[in-house]
């Protein structure tokens, strides 16, 4: 929004939130991502032009933990986070990821995927789809009843990447290499088979 401005990221995750070069207030919240930021800014600009002031709307911003399937944490066991995410494109894929790399928390991003749109499904951008997951430490990809050969694409575009077409097997895949202080993250427009349910529970079995 015109003359709103977010500054950068301290250590504790807060923004300096600005309006025409002034300080408004610090935002501290929870939330991850530029795209959460812009969205902060919108609306505390909204806010102010209905009446709010900006520290007010500010401080109230900061008691905002998000919505269901936006980098919901959906359980930690034995210092190993598991979320859900709805982002299931390339562009949202990258954003999503990326955020939470900014986010500041050590431990390695274990991202995961399901194409499960039917454009993802048909391979409409799977040409930018390695690149999107290109900041995780590990991938791993659902392949199961996709219309395209997704380790050929990966390995075309130079993006180490783990398929499993079977779900427990992807679920054992993952379990296997997580460990203390990994942020497993889950990306899939679907329920994709309770996935987060499963990896907590093997996860807590210690395998």
């Amino acid at each position: 929004m015109q003359g709103w401005e977010a500054g950068p990221l301290a250590p504790d995750g807060s923004c300096a939130i600005a309006w025409h070069g002034r300080e408004m207030g610090r935002l501290q919240w929870s939330l991850t991502g530029e795209h959460n930021r812009m969205n902060a800014l919108a609306a505390i600009g909204a806010a102010r032009h209905a009446g709010v002031e900006p520290a007010a709307a500010i401080e109230a911003l900061g008691s905002f933990h998000g919505v269901r399937r936006r980098m919901e944490v959906r359980g930690v066991v034995r210092g190993i986070t598991v979320y859900d995410d709805f982002a299931h494109h390339p562009t949202a894929i990258r954003a999503t990821i990326g955020g939470l790399r900014q986010h500041g928390l050590a431990g390695r991003i274990l991202a995961v995927l399901e194409p499960r749109s039917n454009t993802m499904k048909r391979g409409v951008m799977k040409d930018a789809l390695p690149a999107s997951l290109g900041a995780a430490d590990r991938v791993f990809v659902y392949t199961a009843g996709l219309d395209w050969d997704a380790k050929s694409v990966f390995e075309t575009a130079g993006v180490s990447a783990r398929f499993e077409g079977n779900l427990n097997d992807l679920v054992q895949a993952i379990a296997g290499e997580a460990r203390e202080g990994d942020r497993i993250l889950v990306m899939s427009n679907g329920d994709f088979g309770n996935i987060h349910g499963k990896l907590l529970a093997r996860l807590a079995e210690g395998r």
